[in-house]
Order: structure tokens, then C-alpha cells, then sequence
């Protein structure tokens, strides 16, 4: 039957599922990128829900016909955006295979459209079990100075900004920051910045593009440091968010503000107060974050605390219905709500079907946003 979806549904993508980028072999030498943790992953006490097994198996995503699988998938179910983690270390990208060579090349991408977060947050050995205890060893720096940053921008206008299957607002692509204090840190503060953004607003406009949309990634309120230098002035993240000029926010973890180590039904309580205080303290338009869940005890050999329980499909689909209502309550914005995730395997916070649910996050997603009727 015809779709009644009249929400965007936004889902990040790890793209670090593919062993065709080779700086992946440092972390995972096996050669298919970070299912190899995945594969290997064993319980930590009794009770606990690993291993998992993905039912499509351990794809590479970074495979055109992979991906056009994917997509059916995801449009079926209502989810019909990716935003896919971008990465840049070393002066050139990294994991972009899964974008470049699978979902672009995919006959299907305009079923589901795509941008870009750009996970500009430094890398230490979390992705490596072997070596992931070594969390104060930093292997890249994810802090860029102006002329990287502008090197940067100027390739994601041209490679990705003007495709005609690129999520807009108003027209405008839309890029959202992941660590907005390490860029600064890289740019050199808060007025180094913000002129960093307004060229790179012109430079989309010269692109022939109506503008840029800027979205910030949001965690808890944070301080800052306006001078980008030890013992500078500080604002916080609403004061920083207007000096800078963002046009929305969303998040990208719950874990990233909340405590997760309880029951998800719980963690949503907190959820929604937390909308309220952002619709209290922000000017700017907040899109509704859904995540599917927490344990990243696939990436370690000890055990790490900290883990959603009881985060059900039925669970993930009453949570669904929240932001579904929060964008009823908020009319005249777009319309979209972010989740993660599609495929955060070792996070365990996926959409994607495992012998654990079988397809039933997928179908919370489409019951929630597409209809019942739709099947």
C-alpha cells in the first residue's frame, strides 16, 4: 500500500564495515573492518546478550549490490536518510569506501538520501581489542587548522554538497559537527570559527548552492573555551551555539547525556526532559534523537560497565512514538528524527536485523513513522 511516512528518519552510519580501506588493518588485520570484533565478540557475565549474529551476515558495505540491499531494506521500514560518520585524519579521509564505492554506486541511493557528520573527534585504541584498555593513547589528531579546514570544505562541496540525493534544508545540505570544542581547538576559538563558517557558507553559495546548513551534535552543556588556549574565557553551549551560528541540533548517543546503565524506559524519561530544556535554553530548532541502545563490551577484552537494558523493539517503538510527537508539537520545522543506529554493531545500537530481534527494530521504526497500513 502507499506510504504514509511524513517524517524524515535519519540513521547514522559507522562505515567501518569493509576491509576495503587499508589504514582499517590497523585496527582489525583480519581484512573486513570492524566485523572482526563483531565476529569475536563473547559474553561478559552470565546473562548478557552477546554474541550477536547479523542475519544478513558480515557484509561489506562497502559493496554496491550490498548496499542496494540495504537501502531496500531501510526504505521499506521507513528509514529514509543516512547520515554517514565522516572522517578525516592525517590530512586526507578515511572510511569512505562505504560511501564512495557502496551507497553511491548503489542503482537504488535515491530511495534513501544521505549527509554527513563529520566525526571530527581525535582516535585512540578503542578500536583495536587488543590494544583498547591504552584509552589515553592518542594514535590521530582530529583537530584541524584553517587551511585543512578550508581544504575540507572545499572537497565536500564539490564531491558531495551538489548530489542530487544530499539531505537539505531549505534547500541548503546539511553537515553537522560532531566535536565542536576540538574544532575549535584546531581553528584557534570561538571568532576563529565562526569566520571559518561564514567562508564556508559563501564558498557554498559560490558553489551555486542557496547556502549551508550547519547542525551541531549535541552532549550535555558543556563549557568551552572561547580563545581556543588554556586559561581563555569560557561560554557555554547555548552561548556558544549563537556566537557561532548553527542552524539546528540533534544528538547522536543517548550516552552522550544521560545515565544508560538502567532499563530504556527509564533513560526516556530523562530523554524527554532533556528536549524540554533544549527547546527552553536554544533558539534554534532541536530534531529529535533515538538511540537503539548501549553496551560496547565488543571492543574490549575486560568488562565495561555502563549498559542499556530491556531496550526492546517495543521499547524502541514507544520511544519512536516520542519524537514522532515532539515534531507534532513543534510544527512549521522540518521534520526529522535522528537515530542511532543503522549498523553500531559494537555499540550495540543498530537497526539492523540479528538472531537476537530478528527485523523487529526495522519494524518499530516503520510502524511508528510509515503506518501499519503500509506492509
Amino acid at each position: 500500500m502507499k506510504s504514509t511516512q511524513n517524517c524524515d528518519v535519519a540513521a547514522y552510519i559507522w562505515p567501518a564495515y569493509t576491509g576495503n580501506e587499508m589504514r582499517t588493518r590497523l585496527f582489525w588485520p583480519e581484512g573486513y573492518g570492524e566485523w572482526q570484533s563483531v565476529k569475536n565478540a563473547v559474553s561478559k557475565f552470565p546473562g548478557h546478550d552477546w554474541p550477536r549474529k547479523p542475519l544478513w551476515g558480515y557484509v561489506n558495505e562497502a559493496d554496491p549490490f550490498v548496499m542496494e540491499m540495504e537501502i531496500e531494506a531501510a526504505a521499506a521500514h521507513g528509514v529514509n536518510v543516512f547520515i554517514y560518520d565522516w572522517y578525516w585524519y592525517d590530512r586526507r579521509p578515511f572510511l569512505e569506501n562505504c560511501l564512495d564505492e557502496g551507497y553511491l554506486k548503489a542503482r537504488n541511493n535515491d530511495k534513501v538520501r544521505f549527509y554527513l557528520m563529520w566525526a571530527n573527534h581525535s582516535v585512540n585504541y578503542t578500536w583495536d581489542i587488543r590494544q583498547s584498555s591504552l584509552q589515553d593513547t592518542w594514535i590521530w589528531d582530529g583537530a584541524v587548522d584553517r587551511r585543512e579546514f578550508e581544504t575540507i570544505a572545499s572537497r565536500l562541496i564539490s564531491t558531495y554538497f551538489r548530489l542530487p540525493n544530499y539531505y537539505t534544508i531549505d534547500g541548503k545540505p546539511v553537515f553537522m559537527i560532531y566535536d565542536l570544542a576540538n574544532l575549535m581547538r584546531g581553528l584557534g576559538g570561538a571568532e576563529a570559527t565562526r569566520d571559518a563558517f561564514d567562508w564556508f557558507r559563501k564558498e557554498a553559495v559560490k558553489a551555486g548552492l542557496p547556502g549551508l546548513h550547519l547542525q551541531l551534535t549535541m552532549w550535555s552543556e558543556l563549557s568551552f573555551n572561547l580563545s581556543g588556549v588554556d586559561g581563555g574565557a569560557t561560554a557555554t553551549t547555548a552561548e556558544v551555539v549563537e556566537l557561532l551560528g548553527f542552524d539546528s541540533m540533534s544528538h547522536y548517543q543517548f550516552c552522550h547525556f544521560a545515565d544508560i546503565d538502567r532499563d530504556y524506559d527509564e533513560i526516556m524519561v530523562d530523554v524527554v526532559r532533556e528536549w524540554a530544556r533544549i527547546d527552553a535554553a536554544y533558539k534554534i530548532p532541536y530534531f529529535p534523537h533515538i538511540s537503539v541502545g548501549w553496551d560496547n563490551n565488543p571492543r574490549f577484552r575486560e568488562f565495561r560497565p555502563g549498559i542499556v537494558r530491556n531496550n526492546t523493539p517495543a521499547s524502541i517503538g514507544k520511544a519512536l512514538a516520542q519524537a514522532r510527537n515532539y515534531l507534532d508539537e513543534h510544527p512549521g520545522r522540518q521534520r526529522l528524527v535522528t537515530i542511532n543506529s543503522w549498523n553500531e554493531w559494537t555499540e550495540t545500537s543498530y537497526l539492523q536485523p540479528d538472531d537476537l530481534n530478528g527485523y523487529g527494530y526495522l519494524e518499530a521504526v516503520r510502524d511508528a513513522f510509515v503506518g501499519r497500513d503500509s506492509r
